[in-house]
C-alpha cells in the first residue's frame, strides 16, 4: 500500500488558526471603538458641558495693588464748561508699560482677566441663545467693571510729585505753553501800538520794568529802581517765569499750566477806535488755541492760568453792542475754566484773581530788600496823612473831593495834588518822598475801586488807609492779611460823604504803640508785594510773583483733590464771590458788613458797583490817562 502524505491535515490546522486571528482583531477593533466613542461623549457631556454650566454669574474680582501712572486706562468723565456739556475730557487710553501688572494671584494680566472672562461670556450667550446686543453689551460691561480698580485722573502723576520727598520741586512744577509769537512777542515788536497816548517802547525794556530811575535827590536805593509802568505786569511776570526754579517740559507733572498771554497789551491797542470783532479777535484764537492742545484734556483749561496787567472791567463787555466797552474775554465759556490774574478782580466773579500793581522797585538781591526795609522803619515822619490824587467833579460818588479839602485845612495833612500842569504826581522820586515821611496814607477809589498808589505807599513804609472793603480788603486776598486792621484803617466812605467825622482826629486816635505795630506789619509785607527783577532769583524772599504761583498751585491743587473724593462744590455762588476768601474754616456764606458795599444793582439804577458803572470808570481811567500824557 502506499502511503498518504499529512497535507490535508496541515491545512485544516491553518485555516482554524486564521479564523481565531480574524475574530480577536475584530473584538479589538470593537473595544477601540467603543472607548472612543465613549471618550466623545465624556468629554463632550461632562467636560465641555461642565465648563459651560458652571459659570459663575459673577467675574472674578482681582485683588487691588498699587498702581503706577502708566499703568491705567483713564475714563473718568470731567464737566468741561468750556463746551457747556458733559464729555469725556481724557478719553485716551494710558499706554501700558510692557510688563503685565499681576492682578488675580493666578499670575494672569489685567489684560488675561479680562479677555478671558469676555471670551467665556461670550460663549455662554451664544449656548444659550441671546441676541447679538447682549453678546456685545453684556461683555465690554463686565470688562469696565474690571478696570475700576484701575481708573485713574491723569493729572495724578502730578499730585504724586509731592510724595518724592527728594525732589524741591515736588508738587509745584509749572508747564508753560509754546504759544505761537502774536499772541505775545510779536506785540512787543510793534509797542507804539500799545497805547493811544503812551509810549510803552521805553516801558517793556529791561524786561518790562521801564528805563532805571536817576537817584539825585536819595529818595531810592542805589540799584533796583525803574520807572515801571503800572499796566506792564503782562511782560514783567512772563519774564519772571523763566527765572521760576521748577519749570517742565513734561506736562503730566504740572501742579499748574501758564499761558503766557499778554492780553492787556492785547485789550489796550484796541479799545479806541476799533470794532468789537477787532477787540475779540485774539482771545478767540487763543482759546482755538488752547484747545487743540493735549493739556487742555486734563482738565478742560481748569489747571491752566494767565496774567493781565489791567483791571477785570476792560475783559467784561456786556453785550455785543459796538459802544460796549472792552472786550469777552472773561466772558468765554472756556475762559471761565481757567484763571486770570488781573491788577483789579470782580467781586462778583470766580474766573479772575487780584496781584499788585507793579511798584518803581524790583531788587535783583535779598541784600537789597532787607536794606530798604531797614530804612523804612527808622524814618521820621513828620505827616500824620498825606493824599497824591485828583478830585473826580464828574462823579457825584467821589469822596475825593472831602478828602482834599481836609489835606488842605490840616496842619499835619499833606497834599500832592494831580491835575495842575505839570504835577509832580508823574515824579516817581516826589511821590516816594512824601509817602516816606507820612505816617498815614489816603487811598479812596480811583477811577475804579483800586490804585497803584496803595502798592507805592506801603513800599515806603506808609500805613494804608482805605475807605472802600474793594480797594484792598476783598482784591488782593493772596497777598494781605485778612485781619486788615493789622496793617490798614478802614473808614467807611459814608462817614466822609455824610462829614461826621474829621480824618484827622480819626487816625490822632490810634496809639502810638498800635501804630508802631502796623508800621512794621506793612513793612514785613513789603517783599511780597513787588515784583523781583525778572532776570533774576531771590533767595529768601517770596515777591509778589512767588506768592501768586503757589496761590495758584494750592487752588488747581485743591480742585484736583476734590474731583478724587468725589466732592463738589453744588452750594456756590458766584455772584458772593469776594465773599468767600474771607471765611475762615469751617463757615459758610452768611449776612457781611460789607454786605452794602456789593449789593448787586438792577441795571442802570446809578449804583457805582454795577457791572456797566464798573465798565464806565474803566474807560474813565483811559481817559485821565489821556490827560496824564497830553
Amino acid at each position: 500500500m502506499r502511503r498518504r502524505l499529512p497535507v490535508t491535515t496541515s491545512t485544516d490546522h491553518m485555516e482554524k488558526g486564521t479564523n481565531k486571528s480574524q475574530q480577536s482583531r475584530v473584538c479589538v477593533l470593537g473595544l477601540l471603538c467603543l472607548f472612543f466613542w465613549g471618550f466623545l461623549l465624556y468629554f463632550h457631556f461632562v467636560v465641555i458641558g461642565g465648563r459651560s454650566y458652571s459659570i459663575s454669574p459673577d467675574p472674578i474680582t482681582p485683588q487691588p495693588v498699587p498702581t503706577r501712572p502708566s499703568d491705567n486706562t483713564v475714563t473718568h468723565s470731567l464737566y468741561n464748561a468750556a463746551d457747556s456739556s458733559r464729555d469725556l475730557v481724557v478719553d485716551q487710553p494710558r499706554k501700558r508699560d510692557p510688563d503685565p501688572v499681576v492682578e488675580n494671584g493666578n499670575g494672569d494680566s489685567m489684560d488675561s482677566v479680562v479677555d478671558q472672562h469676555i471670551k467665556r461670556d461670550q460663549e455662554l450667550v451664544v449656548e444659550n441663545g441671546d441676541s447679538t446686543d447682549s453678546v456685545v453689551d453684556q461683555p465690554i460691561k463686565r470688562g469696565q467693571e474690571l478696570l475700576v480698580e484701575k481708573e485713574e485722573y491723569l493729572f495724578m502723576k502730578a499730585l504724586r510729585t509731592v510724595e518724592n520727598v527728594s525732589d524741591p520741586c515736588g508738587g509745584r512744577y509749572v508747564y508753560v505753553h509754546d504759544l505761537p509769537s502774536r499772541f505775545n512777542e510779536d506785540m512787543l515788536k510793534q509797542c507804539r501800538s500799545l497805547s493811544k497816548w503812551t509810549n510803552m517802547c521805553k516801558f517793556t525794556t529791561n524786561a518790562g520794568l521801564g528805563p532805571p530811575l536817576e537817584n539825585d535827590e536819595g529818595v531810592f536805593s542805589e540799584k533796583g529802581w525803574y520807572a515801571t509802568n503800572q499796566f506792564a505786569v503782562d511782560v514783567i511776570f512772563s519774564n519772571r517765569m523763566k527765572q521760576y526754579e521748577c519749570l517742565t517740559k513734561d506736562s503730566s507733572l504740572a501742579a499748574a499750566i501758564f499761558v503766557p498771554f499778554y492780553a492787556g497789551f492785547d485789550i489796550a491797542r484796541y479799545l479806541w477806535g476799533y470794532n468789537i470783532s477787532m477787540r475779540d479777535a485774539a482771545s478767540i484764537d487763543l482759546v482755538e488755541w488752547l484747545h487743540k492742545r493735549p493739556e487742555w484734556r486734563i482738565m478742560g483749561g481748569k489747571d491752566h492760568f494767565l496774567v493781565a496787567g489791567r483791571i477785570t472791567w476792560d475783559f467784561r463787555r456786556l453785550s455785543e453792542d459796538e459802544n460796549d466797552w472792552g472786550n469777552k474775554l472773561l466772558f468765554l465759556p472756556a475762559a471761565k475754566n481757567m484763571s486770570m490774574l488781573v491788577v483789579e478782580s470782580s467781586p462778583w466773579n470766580a474766573n479772575d484773581f487780584a496781584i499788585p500793581y507793579p511798584t518803581y522797585f524790583h531788587p535783583s538781591k535779598d541784600a537789597e530788600v532787607f536794606a530798604w526795609q531797614g530804612r523804612m522803619m527808622g524814618l521820621d515822619r513828620k505827616w500824620l496823612f498825606c493824599f497824591a490824587g485828583a478830585p473826580r467833579p464828574d462823579n457825584p460818588k467821589s469822596i475825593r473831593g472831602q478828602i482834599i479839602d481836609q489835606c488842605k485845612s490840616s496842619p499835619v495833612g499833606k497834599l500832592l495834588e494831580c491835575d495842575l500842569g505839570e504835577s509832580k504826581c508823574h515824579s516817581p522820586s516826589s511821590i516816594m518822598q512824601m509817602f516816606q515821611s507820612s505816617v498815614f496814607c489816603l487811598q479812596p477809589q480811583g477811577d475804579s475801586y483800586t490804585r497803584r498808589s496803595a502798592f507805592d505807599s506801603m513800599l515806603a513804609g506808609c500805613i494804608p488807609v482805605f475807605f472802600h472793603p474793594g480797594s484792598a480788603y476783598t482784591q488782593y486776598v493772596w497777598h494781605l492779611p485778612k485781619n486788615y486792621s493789622k496793617y490798614s484803617v478802614f473808614i467807611p466812605e459814608d462817614d466822609l460823604r455824610k462829614k461826621n467825622i474829621s480824618i484827622e482826629e480819626r487816625l490822632s486816635q490810634i496809639p502810638q504803640d498800635q501804630v508802631k505795630k502796623m508800621r512794621e506789619e506793612v513793612i514785613n509785607l513789603i517783599p511780597g508785594l513787588i515784583y523781583a527783577d525778572p532776570r533774576s532769583k531771590l533767595d529768601s524772599h517770596r515777591d509778589a510773583f512767588d506768592v501768586s504761583v503757589q496761590a495758584i498751585i494750592n487752588k488747581v491743587t485743591r480742585m484736583r483733590k476734590d474731583i478724587i473724593e468725589g466732592r463738589t462744590n453744588d452750594d456756590f455762588i458766584e455772584e458772593l464771590s469776594w465773599k468767600y476768601a474771607l471765611l475762615d474754616e469751617g463757615e459758610s456764606v452768611g449776612v457781611h458788613e460789607w454786605d452794602p458795599f456789593f449789593s448787586k444793582p438792577k441795571p442802570n439804577d446809578g449804583n457805582s458797583d454795577s457791572d456797566g458803572s464798573a465798565a464806565k470808570a474803566a474807560e474813565n481811567s483811559w481817559k485821565n490817562e489821556q490827560r496824564d500824557h497830553s
